[in-house]
């Protein structure tokens, strides 16, 4: 049952011009138990009502004492709160959660529509480092989450697999790089040479020429540059998919720029068909001046295309292949203004949904202050990150808990949760300075810390004598009215909100900071509450019935944020 909506109803009903709907968004949780479980601050409806804000919360008063969701109302200083009955609130959402099991939390707002999510783009023959990491969890994440709440989610990895780089990286292939070298080292040895154009390029700027004809040879056909390319691009894909295997990502497309080649020139022709397209020097843009923006520029003086002409094709070949009901695209907040051009550039051409395409920015990842730059070799590398998180995993099982099975694959689960989690827990727009010794901690309110709550939970299950595991059907929820109890029940009750709340708001932290949340609420309940060692069989029915509905909880919740939750570590 959803609470709020539920007492917006019964006090519509007494406040005569008021809607349930308004009610309802100014109904609160309370900080403090004592306050109440619901409360409603009457200071708002003060001048609609005319009277004054505690003269309401009294009216209010009235007409409780026949309904059996309801242990007491009061009215304090113009707030009327609400007491839940603590038995039937037990029994409320620990059936829900018992009776939905994984999909817990879940609501059809979607209805099956498709939602397209571009995401991760890393781009080709460039190190796969931590600023990729971000656009990567905040998009599976949210890929998650919109599956969860009913749509039909479109993973797209949108590839940098064109471009003037691929210019820049077969002029310095052909003058300092070796085949056997790029063979055996992948990725790194053209990420070496690659830093290595930059740096002569500083001082022999011809080769940035030698770089732009080379592009424009790729863009025409020119047999080797495209050979070359293929290469380039093969090596790249095959260290991302280990990437992506370790972080338990998947996509549905990988159509990258170079998709769209033969695809740019429809969106050129209806632009200029539709009088868009403006010469300027040579070059041919879209004028934005009177929304404020820079014009988004089609195509350069030396005919190659850029960013705006592939994401126009791209745009349009989405709408046509997943009918989107939203098209999202996941990268860091610099570009931000070439989507709100792009955005502008499609509603120019006619396109109503161009308002169904939506940016989530992220903020930047700088080291210890600097800016990443794979042109200067300043960037972390991902796979050694991950690599340290579940070395240092493996280090701590074999202390704590050396007779362990399967520990490599525990600790694969939990050092990589523990750098999904550091991540998910920051707010996206926030910047974060990279630090190892911050994404290595496991202490505190860690990915690791629930995790652990989790397999805490699954460890107490197991001891229970499996009679009393099988069904919990019959607990009698007024085992569950104490505090501890309590507290953890409100969470429970709480995920389906926040769930709701972070699809809307396309934000994941939510979810890791409610993890941490329920996960503190259960190990109180833990410590206070005894279960297996508590005579009364009732009482121990019930209290296994609320570890369960956690374990089940705790265990949907990582896994929206894409993270795995052991059973034992």
């Amino acid at each position: 049952m959803n609470y709020k909506q539920w007492l917006a109803g019964q006090l519509a009903a007494k406040l005569e011009g008021i809607s349930q709907e308004a009610l309802a968004e100014l109904i609160e949780y309370p900080p403090n138990p004592q306050m109440g479980d619901l409360s409603l601050p009457c200071f708002k409806l003060s001048k609609q009502l005319r009277k004054a804000p505690q003269a309401i919360a009294e009216e209010l008063q009235a007409g409780w004492s026949d309904n059996a969701a309801v242990q007491r109302v009061d009215a304090v200083s113009g707030y009327f709160n609400v007491f839940l009955n603590p038995a039937a609130f037990a029994k409320e959402v620990v059936g829900e959660v018992l009776a939905r099991q994984d999909r817990y939390g879940s609501q059809e707002y979607g209805q099956g529509r498709n939602i397209v999510i571009d995401f991760s783009s890393p781009n080709i023959a460039k190190t796969f480092h931590i600023g990729h990491l971000r656009s990567t969890v905040i998009g599976n994440a949210l890929y998650n989450i919109f599956n969860f709440m009913g749509y039909n989610s479109v993973g797209v990895n949108h590839l940098g697999d064109w471009g003037t780089q691929f210019g820049k990286l077969i002029v310095a292939y052909k003058l300092w790089g070796d085949q056997a070298a790029v063979e055996a080292e992948g990725i790194d040895e053209l990420q070496r040479i690659y830093v290595k154009f930059h740096d002569e390029a500083d001082v022999k700027p011809e080769l940035e020429d030698e770089a732009r004809a080379w592009f424009v040879k790729l863009e025409q056909g020119d047999e080797e540059a495209h050979r070359l390319w293929r290469w380039f691009v093969d090596i790249s894909l095959k260290e991302f998919h280990k990437m992506y295997d370790l972080l338990g990502v998947k996509f549905d497309s990988y159509a990258g720029e170079s998709f769209y080649n033969d695809k740019m020139a429809e969106g050129l022709d209806e632009l200029k068909a539709k009088n868009l397209l403006e010469e300027d020097g040579g070059a041919l843009l879209v004028r934005l001046d009177q929304f404020n923006m820079p014009p988004a520029l089609m195509v350069k003086k030396d005919g190659g295309t850029l960013y705006h002409t592939r994401d126009v094709a791209a745009a349009k070949y989405r709408k046509k292949t997943y009918d989107f009901d939203k098209a999202v695209y996941v990268t860091d907040a610099g570009q931000s203004l070439h989507f709100n051009q792009l955005f502008k550039v499609i509603e120019l051409m006619g396109y109503d949904w161009s308002k169904q395409m939506l940016h989530v920015p992220f903020g930047k990842v700088s080291l210890e202050g600097a800016k990443l730059s794979t042109r200067k070799g300043m960037v972390v590398n991902l796979e050694d990150l991950l690599g340290k998180a579940i070395e240092k995993t493996r280090e701590i099982i074999e202390e704590k808990n050396p007779n362990l099975e399967n520990k490599d694959e525990v600790a694969r689960k939990v050092g990589v949760g523990a750098i999904i989690f550091n991540d998910l827990s920051n707010n996206r727009i926030k910047d974060i300075v990279f630090s190892w010794d911050e994404a290595l901690n496991f202490e505190g309110e860690t990915g690791p810390y629930v995790q652990y709550t989790h397999a805490r939970t699954c460890s107490v299950l197991a001891k229970a004598d499996p009679s009393e595991t099988q069904s919990f059907e019959g607990f009698d929820p007024k085992h569950l009215e104490n505090e501890e109890a309590q507290g953890v029940l409100k969470q429970l009750y709480l995920f389906k909100e926040r769930v709701e709340q972070a699809m809307h708001k396309l934000e994941p932290s939510i979810i890791s900071r409610y993890l941490v949340d329920l996960a503190q609420s259960f190990n109180r309940f833990y410590h206070e509450c005894p279960i297996l060692k508590v005579d009364d069989a009732g009482v121990r029915k019930a209290r296994l019935a609320l570890v369960e509905s956690v374990r089940i909880t705790l265990k949907n919740g990582l896994a929206l944020i894409g993270i795995e939750a052991p059973e034992k570590i």
